[in-house]
């Protein structure tokens, strides 16, 4: 009878995937299985994606430097981005929308720039129109400039309290996440519009720049706030291994170069401490490195065995890695996807309870999970 029984839902099973399409496939993990299906490709090399309210769709930005809206199975352009330097890891990065946005239709998005002295990352809010920005003003940017492509961060987020929190890499120069009067290697919190809480831990502090939140990161690609608690969770790409996931607290220095659990590419030590007081240490850390990019806490319906997990993207480790979060600590870790779509760069939650996927590839493609229901 158990076997009749087994059979039966595999054949059910079956069909429900067929049903599905050829793009979607029937994933096994540790706690629930789930559907994985291809939503679109021919994305070149996306980099984040944002959910509209209502039906209104998704915005997704692609790092050479284009907007879409995707909407009824469309892909549309956006018009009315700022120049843009596309340079090495540099281009369109994050986007977020304000938490006002039914009211004000603002969206906010951080990209690289070019300056006389060089590159930097740059954020701006817009007023979204259907396929149209307008009032396209630049809040934020990164200085010193400076040469090469890499490191430029770049994540966005709003907390409870509606700050902004911008992530930025240190440009390639270790040093500078030790600088604070170098926006290198920090992250930012700022209003809405641009301007610096007086609350911020450096705000009364002499020759550092006030908009300093925290310091002493390499090059945070993740961020994302755990709205039961309020924290706001980090991760980072260490060097040859130390990819890190943080707390972030104010004023706080969380270690690069001075602590690290990497070492250069060339396997030439970097530090030899992994600790230090006066310093945060990481919640966890991977050697070798995973490259985490992108980062979402689930709370959403569909996935009852999953609330409150965080879900991170890896680019070299491709795959979507399920982290188990109690009070400030990670308590398991799951591997999933595992080299089936190639490098991963962001994942969101979705308004309907499903995960959403971005690859990073010259033809990168966005993917849903959702659960298996037989009907």
């Amino acid at each position: 009878m158990k076997k009749y029984t087994l059979t039966i839902f595999l054949i059910m099973l079956t069909a429900l995937i067929i049903a599905q399409g050829s793009d979607s496939h029937l994933i096994h993990s540790e706690e629930t299985d789930f559907i994985l299906e291809k939503i679109i490709g021919k994305l070149e090399n996306p980099w984040s994606l944002v959910f509209l309210p209502g039906d209104d769709g998704i915005l997704i930005s692609e790092r050479p430097g284009r907007l879409n809206l995707f909407t009824d199975n469309n892909l549309v352009p956006i018009s009315g981005l700022p120049e843009i330097a596309t340079t090495g890891q540099g281009g369109l990065l994050d986007i977020i929308i304000d938490p006002e946005y039914i009211e004000n239709n603002l969206i906010y998005f951080s990209f690289s720039e070019s300056g006389s002295s060089g590159y930097s990352t740059a954020v701006a809010r817009a007023n979204l129109s259907e396929t149209e920005l307008s009032n396209v003003e630049i809040i934020f940017r990164a200085s010193p400039k400076s040469s090469g492509g890499i490191h430029f961060g770049s994540r966005l987020v709003f907390d409870l309290e509606g700050f902004l929190y911008i992530t930025l890499g240190e440009r390639g120069g270790m040093s500078n996440a030790q600088n604070l009067q170098h926006h290198g290697g920090s992250v930012i919190r700022i209003h809405p519009d641009g301007s610096i809480p007086s609350s911020n831990p450096f705000i009364n502090r002499q020759n550092v720049l006030p908009e300093i939140f925290s310091f002493g990161h390499r090059n945070a690609q993740g961020i994302a706030m755990d709205k039961k608690t309020g924290l706001l969770w980090l991760h980072e790409h260490g060097p040859k291994g130390g990819d890190e996931v943080n707390i972030i607290k104010a004023g706080e220095n969380y270690g690069w170069p001075i602590v690290t659990y990497g070492i250069n590419y060339n396997g030439t030590i970097i530090s030899t401490e992994t600790e230090k007081p006066g310093i945060e240490n990481p919640v966890i850390y991977w050697v070798p490195s995973i490259a985490p990019s992108g980062m979402t806490f689930y709370y959403g319906d569909k996935f009852p065995e999953w609330q409150g997990n965080i879900f991170i993207g890896a680019l070299a480790g491709q795959h979507l890695r399920r982290l188990v979060v109690e009070g400030k600590s990670i308590t398991h870790q799951e591997v999933l996807l595992h080299k089936e779509i190639g490098r991963i760069r962001d994942v969101r939650t979705g308004p309907d309870g499903s995960l959403y996927i971005l690859t990073d590839a010259k033809s990168g493609a966005l993917y849903r999970v959702s659960p298996v229901i037989i009907k």
